[in-house]
């Protein structure tokens, strides 16, 4: 009888020993990948971290990475995007009040991919430490897989627009882009705020360029081609 009892207070021992050592563990495992038990997410959460669409965790890890990364992509597609035909279509068009000159847009996107960049540095490194919690790791790395998805649809604004002339899809990108950024500087604001101020200047920046870019495309009847060609055939007259 006195065995069975000490064997009873020694199940409730490690009974109470695993009730303290979980929390723990379920970090631990989480932090290296190792947990295979699917983590809950909340009825708020809503995207999933994806690996498949995210950027590789060297990147963010990497300070000097992370901020010239998105720096060279837009650098890349500004210039692939063949720079006086694309002053050339924004002269032509017609835009809404308060556009700003041609030469502008430049530093402020140099600017704003930089201040992305570190942004997503801080986030995933503060986000993934050891001391952060699980709601904190996984907010952290959904928003890693935001924070691709946006730059992608960044991206493909400009050839959308200025290249293949297709305001429709245009818009519905940038709208998409402004709607992905919100949620993205909520869940990194959430772990780290100077990330979360970081970003408020680019939501600012794209909320004005929806706006620019849907009061072109009605101005101009959703058709870059024909306002163009009618600006070309009014010069020569």
């Amino acid at each position: 009888m006195v065995s069975l009892l000490k064997c009873q207070e020694g199940s409730h021992d490690v009974a109470r020993l695993s009730a303290v050592a979980h929390p723990f563990s379920r970090i631990a495992n989480h932090l290296l990948n190792l947990d295979t038990v699917p983590i809950t997410y909340r009825a708020t959460d809503m995207t999933t971290f994806i690996p498949a669409l995210t950027l590789p965790h060297q990147v963010f890890e990497n300070a000097a990475a992370s901020i010239l990364l998105p720096i060279a992509l837009g650098t890349a597609v500004g210039y692939s995007s063949r720079p006086k035909d694309t002053q050339k279509t924004y002269a032509a068009i017609k835009n809404p009040p308060l556009r700003p000159p041609p030469y502008v847009f430049g530093p402020v996107w140099t600017l704003l991919y930089g201040m992305m960049g570190y942004a997503a540095y801080r986030a995933v490194h503060n986000g993934l430490s050891p001391f952060s919690t699980i709601e904190q790791i996984n907010m952290t790395k959904q928003g890693a897989t935001l924070y691709t998805i946006q730059l992608g649809l960044n991206l493909i604004w400009m050839p959308l627009f200025f290249v293949w002339k297709r305001p429709i899809e245009a818009t519905v990108d940038i709208v998409a882009l402004l709607g992905v950024n919100s949620y993205l500087t909520y869940l990194w604001g959430s772990v780290d705020r100077v990330a979360g101020g970081l970003l408020v200047p680019y939501l600012g920046w794209l909320g004005f360029a929806t706006y620019l870019c849907a009061g072109a495309g009605y101005l101009n009847n959703w058709d870059l081609k024909g306002a163009e060609e009618r600006a070309a055939a009014g010069k020569k007259e």
